[in-house]
């Protein structure tokens, strides 16, 4: 066992089903080309964004494409997740993404302090049993880390159709400090975030009739 699963207890499924032969070669020989390198990352001068649990990838992908001056950063514990990402990557030539396929929470120690101008957190898994809830990703550690990582005025953005996480997530970051909720009104965190890309996920939670929420926080000067 590694000193990084020693250290953090992982919750949810690394893997779902067998992978098919094409996406099981592109984890053999495209993840370990564009896989996250503390010291490639260190010597580009990019701005970096990093999503957290990028899911499919969708909107990662998304991202990279509209601003390939930006440097992305994906991690993602689910190694169906990042296969359909590589697919992604390799269909539509992406370069300026990074993967990290594994726990986010691996990469806190290796990034730099202000290193990251944006971090997405979009539909995280909202373990809504009482007693599991401290399993969430927005929590006073990660907050923590958010806050250290992020340039001044660096955005924290976190989309859930769950109202009950939404809260969660206000009263936290509100109890972490060093963010201010950038809302003035409803239609702020109605309203999908600018170059917004509709996901599986969301779209699924639309037809459920789930209501999402976008909250942006900026990491005060």
């Amino acid at each position: 066992m590694s000193d990084t699963e020693r250290r953090f207890q992982f919750y949810g499924r690394r893997k779902g089903k067998t992978l098919r032969p094409h996406h099981a070669k592109l984890f053999a020989e495209l993840l370990p080309e564009i896989r996250f390198d503390p010291a490639r990352f260190a010597a580009s001068q990019q701005p970096v964004h990093l999503e957290i649990g990028f899911g499919g990838g969708e909107h990662l992908a998304h991202q990279a494409l509209l601003y390939p001056e930006i440097r992305f950063i994906g991690a993602e514990p689910y190694v169906n997740g990042v296969a359909k990402l590589l697919a992604l990557i390799e269909a539509k030539k992406i370069g300026n993404i990074a993967v990290h396929a594994g726990d986010v929470r691996e990469l806190f120690a290796l990034l730099p302090d202000a290193s990251l101008e944006r971090i997405y957190l979009l539909y995280p898994d909202p373990w809504p049993k009482a007693r599991h809830q401290r399993r969430r990703m927005v929590s006073q550690e990660n907050l923590r880390h958010f806050r250290r990582l992020l340039k001044p005025g660096g955005l924290f953005l976190f989309a859930s159709d769950i109202e009950h996480y939404v809260q969660w997530t206000l009263f936290e970051t509100r109890q972490a400090g060093g963010f201010t909720w950038t809302a003035e009104g409803p239609n702020d965190w109605r309203t999908p975030f600018p170059d917004w890309i509709v996901t599986r996920y969301e779209a699924k939670a639309k037809r459920e009739g789930r209501v999402s929420s976008y909250l942006t926080f900026r990491r005060d000067e």
